[in-house]
C-alpha cells in the first residue's frame, strides 16, 4: 500500500506559516500540481476571501467553520470552481479540515 498514512495521528504535522498563527498541515500528497492537505484550525481561526487557480474541495472531519455567514459543520463538504471566491473563513473553536486541490490545467 503506497503512502499509507494517519489522519488523526499525531505524526507528520508541520507549521502552516501562510495560514493564520497556530494552523497545522498535514501534507497527504503533492504531485503534479495537485495536493491533498489536512489543515488543523486553531480556535479564533480567521482568513480572507480569496481564490485559486484550480478546484479546490473541502470536508470537514472534526469541529467546524464558518465562510459567508455560515456555518460549515462537521460531515460538511465543499466544492468551489476554480476563479470563485471564497471565504472569509472563521472557526470560533477550531476544526480538521481535508483540502484537496486539483491539478493546475
Amino acid at each position: 500500500m503506497k503512502n499509507l498514512l494517519n489522519l488523526y495521528d499525531d505524526l507528520n504535522w508541520e507549521n502552516a506559516d501562510e495560514y493564520f498563527k497556530g494552523t497545522l498541515r498535514k501534507v497527504l500528497r503533492d504531485e503534479n500540481g495537485a495536493r491533498t492537505v489536512l489543515l488543523k484550525l486553531p480556535a479564533g481561526f480567521h482568513m480572507a476571501p480569496h481564490s485559486h487557480i484550480t478546484v479546490e474541495q473541502h470536508f470537514v472531519l472534526e469541529g467546524e467553520y464558518e465562510s459567508n455567514g455560515k456555518k460549515i459543520p462537521k460531515g460538511s463538504y465543499q466544492i468551489f470552481a476554480e476563479g470563485d471566491e471564497h471565504g472569509p473563513f472563521t472557526s470560533e473553536h477550531g476544526a480538521l479540515i481535508l483540502v484537496i486541490w486539483d491539478s493546475v490545467k
